[in-house]
């Protein structure tokens, strides 16, 4: 059996003269660690013998639809001497290139993405909102809860039907429904509505970024994937900067219905230029989707997310938060029994017995809650103490904001010079330090003094969300980068829920203990601010010490493309 050898940049196979057995030269070009390989294809360049000792030395049957991502690749036949007949198909991949529709995909990727970190501004109209609709000031905490757990508890539901089905059919689904939501809550007419639009609102935002890290590292070849993860994370930094902003102006002029107004033409505008993002075929021979078992994990995650807002209150209500604790551990309980029985759930639990994959996830939530701080506490220093103007205090309060847009697409770049495990353990020292520094703040603040800690923190956290998405998207199958980009988001969520449950808690009871030794309202006010951050700095740092007692977590050689 004889043919000329088939050769691409990336990818060489020959099939020699007999009586020698066909030799195959492969680079995988997607993954370079795959579980799913047998343990010749674990080195990315191996050459792997077909005609070895044992059956285990040709290729697994599922190598084609681990690999078959690259745009441009082709199948062929491959003769197996060991058997007589042809083996796996096995795919050629060629060369990604990098074109103008691959950034332009990210720009309209970017400009969609940015609908849900936008929905900062819909802060600046509390104050409006409640006037508007005259209800009391503790109800409007609602605004927020209705929309933070529907998209939380769909995240990755939405992630999965976007693996199954397309990335970009689910990306534009959300869209033309934040398109329509956004129109709905602008028109609301009574506080109620505007509440069930808002749930409206949380499905259009899920559907929107539950698949947009896996359309982002779908744009350009894979050894791209944190930089261009970078550069999809610095949009929730943009979102963060420029939403309280153009919100405070927008409802200057317009009141509150603005800050939904202006966020119509931008989901249009994205819409009509979707076509430009890659359409990927269905998964072949996709087990059919788990609804049941999505149920449940939506009732878990919501479940969970109410527990903990409810968590403060659990004194005057133990009824209602005693049911809260049972529904969230049955049905946790279930979707994960129910799972171990599904060939394709929508997330694996398993995943999770590996121990410094579960350790980034829980770091996860602890940066953000950490990091979350700032915006939750700094607000109320800068009006009850700094004494600076409002604009000057903006300006103070969006440093972090700033600092972690810039850090993201940095991380990214650097990610490739240093590993992603090394990097992300920075990042939480930076966080947690910072956070200790906010904490020595007083009352005759000096803006360098203020602005330093703020912006080491927007850094850590620009660090730590890069190479933390990347290490979770590189250890999932790229056939699950929507469930993997969905996850990194979700922990991203609970970590700020904890926060605003927790802190508020942990600042209440500061202040009340500080009021109680004598000291007046704007000591106690300031005594508390500053055990609160570094509490939680300090308690950011115990953590990253406490899990160094397995040192290969932050500095062993890290793999990804583990599970499959």
């Amino acid at each position: 059996m004889t043919s000329a050898p088939i050769s691409a940049t990336n990818l060489a196979v020959a099939e020699p003269m007999p009586p020698p057995a066909p030799v195959i030269a492969i680079l995988c070009p997607v993954r370079s660690n795959c579980a799913a390989m047998t343990s010749p294809f674990r080195n990315p360049y191996s050459i792997i013998d077909l005609d070895g000792p044992s059956p285990g030395s040709s290729f697994p049957a599922n190598f084609a639809d681990q690999h078959s991502t690259t745009p441009g690749s082709r199948y062929i036949d491959c003769f197996d001497t060991l058997t007589g007949e042809f083996a796996s198909r096995l795919i050629i991949g060629f060369p990604m290139p990098i074109t103008a529709r691959s950034y332009l995909g990210l720009l309209v990727l970017g400009l969609g993405t940015l609908v849900g970190p936008l929905d900062s501004s819909v802060n600046i109209a509390f104050p409006y909102i409640t006037g508007a609709f005259g209800v009391p000031l503790e109800d409007i905490r609602w605004v927020i809860v209705s929309y933070v757990l529907t998209y939380s508890s769909l995240m990755l539901v939405f992630g999965k039907l976007g693996d199954l089905f397309g990335h970009r059919l689910i990306f534009t689904a959300g869209l033309l429904v934040s398109a329509i939501t956004f129109v709905l809550c602008a028109t609301a007419t009574e506080f109620g509505w505007l509440l069930a639009f808002r749930v409206a609102q949380g499905i259009s935002a899920s559907l929107v970024l539950s698949c947009g890290p896996a359309i982002a590292t779908s744009l350009f070849p894979e050894q791209y994937r944190s930089r261009v993860l970078g550069i999809y994370l610095m949009m929730f930094g943009i979102g963060g900067v420029l939403g309280p902003s153009i919100g405070g102006m927008m409802v200057a002029v317009w009141d509150w219905p603005a800050v939904f107004w202006f966020r119509v033409p931008i989901s249009v505008l994205a819409l009509l230029f979707v076509f430009i993002l890659p359409k990927p075929s269905r998964q072949r021979d996709a087990e059919p989707f788990d609804t049941f078992g999505a149920a449940l994990l939506a009732i878990a995650v919501s479940a969970l997310l109410l527990t903990v807002t409810q968590l403060q209150h659990a004194g005057e209500t133990p009824l209602l938060f005693a049911i809260l604790v049972v529904l969230t551990g049955s049905a946790a309980w279930l979707y994960m029994r129910r799972s171990r029985n599904q060939n394709s759930p929508v997330i694996r639990m398993r995943i999770f017995r590996d121990v410094p994959f579960a350790v980034f996830n829980l770091a996860g939530i602890a940066v953000n809650l950490t990091g979350f701080a700032i915006l939750l506490l700094v607000p109320y220093y800068l009006s009850e103490v700094s004494g600076f103007s409002v604009g000057l205090g903006g300006f103070v309060l969006a440093l972090s904001a700033i600092a972690t847009m810039l850090a993201s697409p940095a991380g990214g770049w650097l990610i490739g010079r240093f590993a992603a495990n090394r990097m992300a353990f920075a990042g939480i020292a930076l966080v947690g330090l910072s956070s200790i520094f906010v904490g020595l703040w007083d009352d005759t603040p000096r803006i360098w003094a203020m602005s330093a800690p703020l912006i080491l923190s927007g850094l850590g956290i620009g660090l730590f969300q890069v190479s933390y998405m990347s290490t979770v998207t590189g250890t999932l199958p790229v056939s699950e980068r929507g469930v993997a980009g969905s996850l990194a988001l979700l922990t991203r969520t609970i970590g700020v829920v904890c926060s605003a449950s927790f802190l508020t808690w942990a600042f209440s009871a500061f202040s009340t203990h500080h009021a109680a030794s004598g000291m007046n309202t704007n000591a106690s006010f300031l005594a508390a601010f500053q055990s609160t951050f570094i509490a939680v700095g300090t308690c950011l740092l115990v953590f990253l010490f406490v899990t160094c007692v397995r040192p290969s977590i932050w500095f062993g050689r890290q793999t990804e493309g583990t599970e499959t």
